[in-house]
């Protein structure tokens, strides 16, 4: 597939070390350039691009950005993907640490990806945002494997949460389904699938017993 990755961070550097090495077409981009990813697509092949060209004709196109730079996106960043992309999107709000605080969230109640749907005017799927970067390149199993860790895996797009759940499997992953995006909070930091390794029986019942109230330590 064509896979493009906005954000080059820890989960973006791994899923393009990961994806190339699966034989993906990746493109990469960051906010700084795609000379400052000279090291990372010799190391991997992906392709450095600028943001705006990060979608252009791909399958799968994966949001990987701190939340509050989300509306800082070229406006139409996604509009060169292919038909039927499906956008993965794995932030996290963090209004203490990082994001500030945003009102949509906080007072209107809607979750992360559906406050991030709005600005790319797409779908997402939320993906990753629990999981430790360092566990895309070191943990993954084959289907069956009892160490097989899970991830949870939200969306209201049957047809590109599938397509998503299908990479993650070829990443060497088992998915739970979370649920659509407005189930997503199931997921979110301080919640008991947040940063769980665990397998599919686990996620399942870690997603059951989250709470909808945002804790204290991730409100603004």
């Amino acid at each position: 597939m064509k896979i493009g990755i906005i954000g080059a961070g820890n989960i973006g550097g791994n899923l393009t070390r990961r994806l190339t090495a699966l034989g993906h077409d990746v493109s990469v981009a960051n906010s700084r350039g795609p000379h400052t990813l000279t090291a990372l697509a010799e190391e991997t092949g992906a392709t450095p691009v600028p943001v705006g060209e990060a979608a252009r004709g791909a399958d799968i196109v994966v949001v990987t950005i701190p939340l509050k730079a989300v509306p800082d996106l070229p406006s139409g960043v996604l509009d060169g993907a292919a038909d039927g992309v499906a956008v993965i999107d794995t932030n996290n709000y963090y209004p203490q640490q990082r994001d500030g605080r945003i009102a949509a969230i906080e007072d209107e109640g809607l979750t992360e990806s559906r406050w991030i749907e709005g600005h790319l005017g797409r779908p997402v799927v939320k993906a990753f945002n629990g999981t430790y970067a360092q566990d895309i390149l070191e943990r993954p199993r084959p289907a069956g494997d009892p160490d097989r860790l899970a991830l949870p895996v939200a969306g209201d797009d049957e047809a590109a949460k599938a397509r998503v759940r299908s990479l993650i499997d070829e990443l060497g992953f088992d998915t739970v389904d979370a649920g659509g995006i407005d189930e997503s909070w199931r997921q979110q930091p301080d919640t008991p699938v947040y940063g769980l390794r665990a397998g599919v029986e686990g996620v399942t019942k870690a997603l059951a017993e989250a709470s909808p109230e945002r804790p204290a330590g991730f409100r603004g």
